[in-house]
């Protein structure tokens, strides 16, 4: 076995590895909130602005509160 461990050992670090990696994917997926609709017409070049949109809701939300 790898790294000198047993198997039960091996699977359940390969389990949390995986876990972990996926709960960070889905954390930075929600933060950054990707635009994922396929434009008819690609932009020019540079003309393509991209946002923070999980920052900017949040920033909208708290200066509405006040």
């Amino acid at each position: 076995m790898p790294a000198g461990v047993s198997w039960s050992r091996y699977l359940k670090m390969l389990g949390s590895s995986l876990l972990a990696m996926f709960a960070g994917a889905e954390v930075v997926h929600r933060y950054y909130r990707p635009d994922l609709h396929i434009p008819e017409i690609p932009p020019k070049p540079g003309e393509l602005k991209t946002e923070l949109l999980g920052l900017k809701n949040k920033v909208q939300t708290h200066t509405s509160e006040h």
